[in-house]
């Protein structure tokens, strides 16, 4: 659900650059209150719940283990919906993430 929240606060940032000419308070409230960029919140504020519910089920360093596999969607996400350049290093360090996720998943059953 993060990934997604990012998409959404990309397109919004996008969406608002026009408007947000700086770093002053009338640029950071065009920013915050393009619609993707409250989409993209709203799914934050979802994610921070579910996020909650995964704690109570399960030990923290496997849980936050998973968060990594973001990095795998938002890689997609922003080849797919901006164009970005998907580079060996990235998918390098992408895989290094994906392995580590799978080691701490497998030693999470290991017990």
């Amino acid at each position: 659900m993060s990934a997604m929240a990012q998409v959404a606060l990309k397109y919004g940032a996008n969406s608002a650059a026009r408007a947000a000419t700086g770093v002053d308070a009338k640029s950071m409230l065009a920013l915050l209150t393009a619609p993707f960029s409250l989409v993209g919140l709203a799914l934050y504020g979802l994610s921070a719940l579910l996020w909650l519910r995964v704690l109570s089920l399960t030990e923290l360093s496997v849980a936050y283990a998973f968060v990594g596999l973001s990095f795998i969607l938002t890689l997609a996400a922003g080849a797919w919906f901006f164009d970005e350049r998907i580079t060996m290093m990235r998918v390098g360090g992408t895989l290094l993430i994906s392995v580590g996720v799978l080691m701490v998943a497998a030693s999470a059953n290991s017990r």
